[in-house]
């Protein structure tokens, strides 16, 4: 299945996308894409349910981001070995764990604003993980088990905030919409291998990421079982797993976003995301 969330920010309702591309409404079968919805047996009910019998959402709605209620945005650091060359760094022995403000995250197509005083803010596509089960001390033999699907992220990034303004990288990583997450939840069983998916990202038409999650160091199941090692994960939780090479911030010289830009990405068999610049 491909879930979603539309409407106003903050009133979005759930829906999913049908095989023609249509959406549909959910809301007679589930509050929200978010929390128990996405637990295993929920989730089993909802691809039972016929799509051509829920109602038919006319015109274009904004998209919201493709799960509600997120209590955890986990992300993973220099997670590609390409990326890891790109910038300098050597390969981590053990993931780089960093959060993001949940109050970074937005829908799809919603605009990208920079921060004020920000002067090298950043792009990154990235596979997004969503949680489907509790996940506590899981082994990498059973971490599947608790994913519900995935999603595409962009990682946007203030770069000076992040390495030159002292301490850790949450800060150059949480500003209000710098976590542009979906267009859809495309449920697990849908998504046949997540290390072999082509990834890429655009700002004006260039095409700065042209990528693979085959290139990632430490893989979604491992992460998972990592992760779970440290803090307990929920439904709803969201895993941003890393970027391939491409970033503005590994260009010669680098380039950074400005005011006016349309960035594109997207993830194969996952959709497509659009953002335009604005200041903050």
């Amino acid at each position: 299945m491909k879930l979603l969330r539309y409407g106003p920010p903050g009133q979005e309702k759930p829906g999913l996308l049908d095989s023609d591309g249509n959406l549909r409404d959910l809301s007679d079968h589930v509050a929200d894409i978010s929390g128990d919805a996405l637990l295993p047996a929920n989730l089993a009910g909802l691809s039972a349910l016929d799509p051509t019998s829920l109602p038919l959402v006319e015109g274009n709605p904004r998209l919201g981001s493709c799960v509600g209620g997120t209590r955890k945005f986990i992300c993973i650091g220099l997670n590609y070995s390409d990326h890891a060359a790109e910038t300098g760094a050597a390969i981590p022995p053990e993931p780089i764990v960093f959060m993001k403000a949940t109050s970074a995250i937005v829908g799809p197509e919603d605009a990208i604003e920079i921060p004020r005083n920000a002067v090298k803010t950043d792009w990154e596509v990235e596979l997004g993980v969503v949680i489907g089960k509790t996940a506590k001390y899981v082994s990498e033999h059973d971490a599947m088990d608790h994913v519900a699907g995935y999603c595409v992220i962009n990682d946007v990034s203030e770069r000076a905030f992040q390495a030159e303004r002292q301490g850790q990288w949450t800060k150059g990583k949480s500003a209000d919409t710098f976590g542009p997450t979906g267009p859809w939840l495309v449920t697990s069983d849908e998504v046949h291998d997540p290390q072999a998916l082509a990834m890429w990202l655009e700002v004006n038409g260039h095409r700065y990421q042209n990528g693979t999650t085959a290139t990632m160091i430490y893989g979604v199941r491992y992460l998972v079982s990592y992760l779970s090692q440290f803090m307990s994960l929920q439904p709803g939780d969201i895993i941003s797993t890393g970027t391939p090479p491409g970033v503005g911030l590994g260009q010669k010289p680098p380039v950074y976003l400005k005011p006016g830009d349309v960035v594109t990405l997207g993830i194969e068999g996952l959709g497509q995301q659009r953002q335009n610049v604005v200041q903050g």
